[in-house]
């Protein structure tokens, strides 16, 4: 009789245990009222409400977070936050109590794994722990990384190199809105170097500069195998993005003979020379004009 009532006892424990077990471990419930019970308390935010006039806020579109669990897509289940028995919502975005950066790109990632954001897994944004959030700003009307006037900054807030060469005296158009770093790079992930949008600087540069792909006649060999061995991307204090003013950069591999230079009139000896007038003003390119290539039949040496 003792033994039978000790083992309904112990049942009855190891019930309990597992009951507050499961308790625990169970998911948080979703709010009841969707949407309009985080706006109950956050409608008046102003940090909060422009997404309403967000994609996001599309209740018709079940693609849409508010056209499935509203704040709650994003935010996780906020039953208990919404009863007030926890301090904030599953995931957290911002604030003291945010989120790990893993949880937050999880969210994310839910719906925009897809297309540009394919090789974000991997990627150098990736490795170092870049969370979506860091760039993208969702609670507003236009995400500021999303229009070509703003989107500079945000990338200039960890790439400072970048961001002095494009004060530079030749730069391409960044800062007057024209050109943006997404036209040349993708921030979520590439097979290409440097996240470049192509496999290679030259298909990336061709986007733009169409005129210099070919296929010509003659081929300069330094420019077929790549752009920066003449040129910087972001900014330089020589026209054009060059590295450095002919002609010393054509010097760079073509060694310095009779052909740039002349004896001073009346000196013979090795080493007094003078600057031949071909190499004034533009230097080299004042006679090889097409450096990047000829299709005249007269055109070996670039001249026409």
């Amino acid at each position: 009789m003792k033994l039978t009532l000790a083992l309904k006892l112990l049942f009855g424990m190891a019930l309990t245990l597992w009951a507050v077990s499961a308790s625990a471990q169970s998911p948080q419930a979703f709010a009841t009222g969707g949407a309009g019970t985080c706006l109950t308390c956050h409608g008046v935010d102003p940090k909060v409400t422009p997404i309403l006039k967000t994609p996001h806020a599309v209740k018709g579109d079940p693609h849409s977070p508010f056209g499935q669990n509203g704040c709650e897509t994003c935010h996780g289940p906020g039953g208990d936050h919404a009863a007030m028995k926890a301090t904030g919502p599953t995931v957290v975005f911002k604030g003291p109590h945010i989120s790990p950066v893993a949880e937050r790109n999880a969210q994310c990632l839910s719906c925009h794994q897809s297309g540009l954001r394919m090789n974000w897994q991997g990627s150098q944004h990736q490795r170092n722990d870049l969370a979506c959030n860091d760039c993208h700003t969702i609670h507003v009307s236009k995400d500021p990384i999303l229009v070509k006037l703003t989107q500079p900054e945000k990338c200039f807030t960890c790439h400072a190199e970048q961001r002095a060469d494009s004060y530079k005296f030749s730069h391409h158009p960044i800062r007057e809105g024209l050109v943006v770093c997404a036209d040349c790079h993708n921030p979520h992930g590439s097979a290409g170097p440097k996240l470049l949008k192509e496999f290679t600087v030259n298909e990336t540069c061709y986007n733009c500069h169409a005129e210099k792909r070919g296929p010509l006649l003659w081929e300069h060999q330094p420019v077929r195998e790549n752009c920066l061995t003449c040129h910087t991307p972001h900014g330089s204090t020589q026209a054009r993005l060059l590295i450095q003013r002919p002609p010393y950069l054509c010097q760079d591999c073509h060694a310095n003979g009779t052909h740039q230079t002349i004896p001073l009139a009346g000196q013979t000896l090795a080493g007094q020379i003078a600057a031949n007038v071909r190499l004034m003003a533009r230097g080299c390119v004042n006679c090889h004009s097409q450096v990047h290539g000829s299709n005249s039949p007269n055109g070996a040496f670039f001249t026409r």
